[in-house]
């Protein structure tokens, strides 16, 4: 699946002030709980708390992918924050995350779910690529570098 099906340009937020993982999932929750009517952001925070509980969705280097598959949930969602400050998110590099792509899934779409996760963690291995989303201004031109990403020929 393509980044530009799953994340808007209205659930993407640019130097954004969080102080806390727990603050961070509150913005993630706002966010993706605009596009679904069957689902409260209380009910996304749950299910990302929830999540995280389990073990951290820091990648390292600064990235993080909270994710969680939702019993309510009826479409793939994503969301976007780059944190003004990078913020403990109990990463095993112990390196502060200021990059942090949210994933919501159906319940049932365990396979999309992976297949999603991968590409995002291909995605943001690169280092290129992470300096590359820090050093662009506009959250537009985040957008377009997220929404435009493809993996390197020699990995296909």
């Amino acid at each position: 699946m393509q980044i530009s099906n799953i994340l808007t340009k209205e659930r993407m937020l640019c130097h954004v002030q969080a102080t806390s993982k727990k603050r961070v999932l509150e913005y993630f929750s706002k966010l993706l709980a605009t596009e679904t009517s069957s689902l409260t952001s209380h009910d996304i925070f749950e299910s990302l708390l929830g999540r995280e509980r389990l073990g951290s969705t820091a990648l390292g280097k600064g990235v993080a992918i909270p994710h969680a598959r939702v019993a309510k949930c009826d479409v793939t969602l994503a969301a976007f924050l780059q944190l003004e400050k990078g913020i403990d998110f109990d990463a095993l590099d112990k390196q502060p995350v200021d990059l942090l792509f949210a994933l919501m899934v159906p319940e049932n779409s365990t396979e999309e779910h992976l297949n999603i996760l991968a590409q995002l963690a291909n995605m943001f291995s690169e280092n290129e690529f992470r300096e590359k989303l820090r050093n662009t201004q506009g959250c537009l031109e985040k957008f377009n570098l997220l929404t435009r990403w493809q993996p390197p020929s020699d990995s296909l």
